[in-house]
């Protein structure tokens, strides 16, 4: 299995390129059928889909937390399956989901250092991760003693959000981030991940039912029984 030094995102064509992605349950359902897609440095990619479609579980692949039943995954030019996939994560993806997954009895700095933490890095009061982390914090308007228990739900969402950027990730994966959100919160954090998205020159890949959100992005596919329909800048 290869290290993940080998990986060298300043070099690839595509930050992100899969081949005939396929994936059934129980050996019967077909979920993903030929699934092919590429994503390039800085970019944005929008999938969306009735529900049931398997978006989420496309995403998962394609952010190596779960295995395809065929087909391949390369990240900056490297095939996953040849890689420690977990370290891989750690090193250059970071995720965003419906639900926040956070620790609630922590503070919102415990909670945005965990993937420091998981890579093993320094996290002393004055290293680098805890200086990002902090930095991270205040860029999206909360308190670093401030514990995640007593957070809105549009607050957990942007210390997800903190948490997700916390290693520098080249990738960002986001899975219905505004879903369980109220109009007015959701667009505070829309707002909120594209900006950092493009400050830190991350690629997008984001999972919505929301069309509106989508249409940010710079490209927009369908999903629609087990295929990836290329839709292009605007839906038809």
């Amino acid at each position: 299995m290869l290290d993940v030094s080998s990986v060298d995102f300043e070099v690839a064509m595509m930050v992100l390129e899969a081949c005939n992605l396929s994936k059934r349950y129980q050996a019967k359902v077909p979920i993903l059928e030929g699934v092919d897609l590429s994503v390039k440095a800085g970019e944005s990619l929008a999938i969306t889909g009735r529900s049931g479609e398997g978006k989420s579980t496309l995403l998962h692949i394609l952010g190596t937390l779960e295995k395809p039943c065929s087909g391949k995954v390369w990240i900056a030019g490297q095939e996953t399956h040849a890689l420690n996939r977990a370290h891989l994560r750690n090193a250059f993806l970071g995720f965003v989901f419906q639900s926040f997954y956070l620790l609630e009895d922590c503070t919102c700095l415990d909670n945005v250092l965990m993937p420091a933490k998981i890579a093993r890095k320094p996290v002393s009061k004055k290293s680098k991760a805890t200086l990002e982390a902090a930095r991270l914090i205040e860029r999206v308007g909360l308190k670093e003693h401030a514990l995640a228990k007593n957070l809105s739900g549009g607050e957990k969402q942007r210390l997800a959000i903190a948490r997700a950027l916390c290693n520098g990730p080249r990738i960002l994966f986001a899975d219905e981030p505004t879903g369980n959100l109220d109009l007015d919160t959701a667009k505070t954090v829309q707002d909120l991940l594209f900006s950092l998205v493009h400050e830190n020159e991350m690629a997008l890949i984001l999972v919505t039912h929301d069309l509106e959100l989508a249409r940010l992005c710079d490209r927009l596919c369908l999903l629609e029984r087990g295929k990836l329909i290329e839709k292009g800048f605007a839906f038809a």
